[in-house]
């Protein structure tokens, strides 16, 4: 997922740093549809996130409150999974940030000064 949104992004940024004439209201349209795709993905990597990140500190708080040690390797093992969690929800709200500019900047090609592009 990583390697397509970059390469999306970049993909983007290339189109609209080119002087040649689009059909804007086309290629927004068709960009709209990516930042759905992004952003269902987005919700959905958010919502395992939370449910990995309460799973964590329920084993905690199990293992605070019984002192059952059994529970230490899973606290950690839960903790080491919510790094890879955390990195890619990251780079999704990150990317889907980016591709509202860039949704904006496709908007200020069809109508110039309209919409405002936050840097």
């Amino acid at each position: 997922m990583k390697k397509r949104i970059v390469s999306y992004i970049k993909y983007i940024d290339d189109m609209l740093a080119e002087s040649e004439e689009r059909d804007w209201e086309k290629e927004a349209e068709l960009h709209l549809t990516q930042i759905a795709f992004f952003s269902h993905e987005r919700l959905v990597h958010l919502i395992v996130f939370v449910l990995v990140a309460l799973c964590t500190v329920m084993t905690i708080l199990a293992f605070v409150l019984s002192g059952e040690i059994m529970l230490l390797p899973l606290a950690l093992l839960l903790f080491i999974l919510l790094i890879p969690y955390c990195m890619h929800y990251y780079l999704l709200e990150n990317s889907v940030q980016k591709m509202y500019d860039q949704y904006d900047a496709m908007m200020n090609k069809i109508q110039p000064g309209r919409f405002s592009v936050s840097e």
